[in-house]
């Protein structure tokens, strides 16, 4: 497995770096995770094909995981996609998903490839491909929102964080968190990789947690500008077998497992 990082940056938009995205790519089967803002050009400045990817998981619907949608299936179909395009939501956005393609005029009818979703629920585990599946959690990064829904009822407050398995291999992506609780979803397991978002807590804060993690390798993303140097200073403090194991992702770094 191939793991791109499509973009690193939080939800500040920046001239430096792209919003939060990563590609995961199998033998059998290519996946985006989160299509934010401007994630269609990022995916050509990353040199990856449209037609490539064959499904999209998108873990919230702030608009820096999930505002590019529209314009991506666009882009795709300018490109003559005919392969069907899978999308991973959790079962109470997906009329959501189908509303805001509506809106934005993606109608069935005009497409020449289908849109299949595939609708997951928290702890249950989702086959993607033959080898390859994930298992949403539940994190708490939107509760401060809980006190608004008496006037707004309709929002959906779900947003996930995702084990993925492919083989014997497992990587954890928090995306978004809420607290540093979050960051310990699946703290049963020592995952080969950890990819941790960075811009919710307060970085001494942030590597204090993330020393108590088991895994393999630990990349840090979706962080601001501002915050990068700062990140770079106090991995340069790290001991060496600590910076071995604890790194910040870049655009199109890409890593294999």
């Amino acid at each position: 497995m191939k793991i791109k990082f499509i973009g690193t940056s939080s939800a500040q938009t920046t001239l430096a770096r792209f919003h939060s995205s990563l590609f995961f790519s199998t033998d059998n089967y290519n996946l985006l995770v989160d299509a934010g803002d401007g994630v269609s050009r990022a995916l050509l400045f990353n040199k990856i094909n449209f037609n490539k990817i064959d499904g999209i998981i998108l873990t919230h619907l702030h608009p820096d995981h999930f505002s590019g949608l529209p314009a991506l299936i666009v882009q795709m179909k300018f490109v003559n996609r005919k392969k069907p395009l899978d999308i991973f939501i959790h079962q109470s956005l997906k009329t959501i998903i189908e509303e805001t393609l509506t809106n934005s005029y993606i109608l069935p009818e005009r497409m020449n490839y289908q849109i299949h979703y595939k609708t997951f629920n928290y702890d249950e585990q989702l086959t993607i491909s033959n080898s390859f599946s994930l298992v949403a959690k539940r994190n708490s990064h939107l509760s401060t929102l809980e006190k608004y829904t008496r006037n707004h009822p309709s929002i959906k407050l779900h947003s996930a964080s995702l084990l993925f398995t492919e083989a014997d291999k497992k990587i954890i992506y928090t995306s978004d968190i809420g607290s540093k609780k979050d960051l310990f979803l699946f703290e049963e397991l020592t995952p080969n990789v950890f990819i941790c978002e960075s811009n919710h807590l307060e970085l001494p804060i942030l590597f204090d947690e993330i020393n108590k993690i088991k895994a393999e390798k630990i990349l840090l993303t979706h962080y601001s500008d501002e915050d990068f140097e700062k990140i770079n200073d106090i991995l340069a403090t790290l001991l060496k077998t600590r910076k071995e194991r604890v790194n910040i992702a870049i655009d199109s770094l890409t890593i294999e497992i």
